[in-house]
């Protein structure tokens, strides 16, 4: 039930099919190898750590997504689980505006490449404004006191965030899907 002083974010856990997330498939065995954060349930923006163009995928950092532009547009057979989380009006407010500020600071957070493949050996490599997808989704849930977040590993896998306590899987299938549907 949702009180009147709860809103909810969204997580998205998705895999494009991408050569990466094809290897981290074949290296992890997990279905899913991409997760991005929305405010909204229209997913029109998606906030995370990936490639910054859809064709080049070694230019990485952080990244507005929409399943209109960019990978998932490119990439339109991508499955996903889409979550919700309740949270208070004035901490979505706080998180709104961190996510704005990175927006208008984006140049000086790039993606941490060495940290994610040195993951794979469950080494954990952490560097300053330096996130990949998964380290970014967990860093910001930490920061605004999500209830489980606190408890995650310091190498992290986008399947993991279904073990975050008090979330609803809104959607389960094809993000293209997800758009389509008439109640958005």
């Amino acid at each position: 039930m949702i009180h009147n002083d709860k809103q909810q974010i969204y997580i998205v856990i998705s895999q494009t099919g991408t050569i990466l997330s094809r290897i981290l498939k074949a290296i992890t065995g997990a279905e899913y190898n991409h997760v991005s954060l929305c405010m909204n349930e229209n997913l029109e923006s998606m906030y995370s750590f990936g490639r910054r163009y859809a064709y080049f995928p070694f230019y990485g950092g952080f990244v507005v997504e929409s399943i209109n532009h960019g990978t998932f547009r490119r990439f339109k057979n991508t499955e996903a689980i889409i979550l919700s989380i309740n949270v208070d009006s004035d901490i979505k407010l706080q998180m709104t505006e961190f996510v704005n500020e990175m927006i208008d600071n984006r140049k000086f957070y790039h993606y941490n490449y060495a940290g994610l493949f040195l993951a794979a050996v469950h080494i954990v490599k952490k560097k300053h404004n330096r996130y990949y997808c998964s380290e970014f989704v967990r860093d910001f849930l930490q920061k605004f006191n999500i209830e489980g977040a606190e408890d995650m590993s310091p190498i992290v896998q986008p399947i993991h965030f279904l073990n975050i306590p008090y979330t609803d899987i809104i959607y389960k299938g094809r993000l293209q899907d997800y758009r389509m549907r008439t109640d958005l």
